[in-house]
C-alpha cells in the first residue's frame, strides 16, 4: 500500500507541476521603442509650419509599409512627437497646404531621435502650353 500512495503522489505532483508549467509564457525579450520628437519649419524664413500632417510608417526590410501608417499634425511651434515607435526603419512624410510633400527613410537605433524637417515651395511646374 505504500507504494501506491507513492506513486499516486508522485504522479499527483507531476501533474500540478505540468499545469503550473503549462500557465507560464516563455519570456519574450521586450522589443526596444523611441521617442520621435519632429520639428517642421519653413525652409526659406525658418519659421514653424503649424497643422501639418506628420505620417510615420514602420518599413520592412523591402522598403514596404508594415502596417498603418501614425498620422500626427503639428503644433502651432512645428513641433509633434511620437512615442512608443519601434527600432526599425520608418517612413516620415509630410504634407502642408503650400508647400511640396516632404518624404524620407530613416533609422531608429536609439531612444530619443529629434528631426527637423524644412519644407519647400513648390517649383513651377513645365508644359509644353505656355
Amino acid at each position: 500500500m505504500n507504494i501506491q500512495r507513492f506513486v499516486l503522489v508522485c504522479f499527483l505532483s507531476a501533474l500540478f507541476s505540468a499545469a503550473s508549467f503549462a500557465g507560464k509564457k516563455p519570456a519574450v525579450p521586450e522589443q526596444k521603442t523611441a521617442s520621435l520628437n519632429m520639428t517642421v519649419i519653413r525652409n526659406a524664413s525658418g519659421k514653424p509650419v503649424k497643422n501639418a500632417e506628420v505620417v510615420i510608417h514602420l518599413i520592412d526590410n523591402h522598403g514596404k509599409p508594415k502596417q498603418e501608417g501614425l498620422e500626427l499634425k503639428t503644433h502651432d511651434d512645428g513641433k509633434a512627437e511620437a512615442t512608443g515607435i519601434p527600432y526599425g526603419k520608418v517612413r516620415i512624410q509630410v504634407i502642408a497646404p503650400g508647400f511640396r510633400t516632404y518624404g524620407e527613410d530613416f533609422s531608429v537605433d536609439q531612444p530619443n531621435l529629434e528631426f527637423t524637417i524644412k519644407l519647400q515651395k513648390p517649383t513651377e511646374q513645365l508644359s509644353i502650353y505656355k
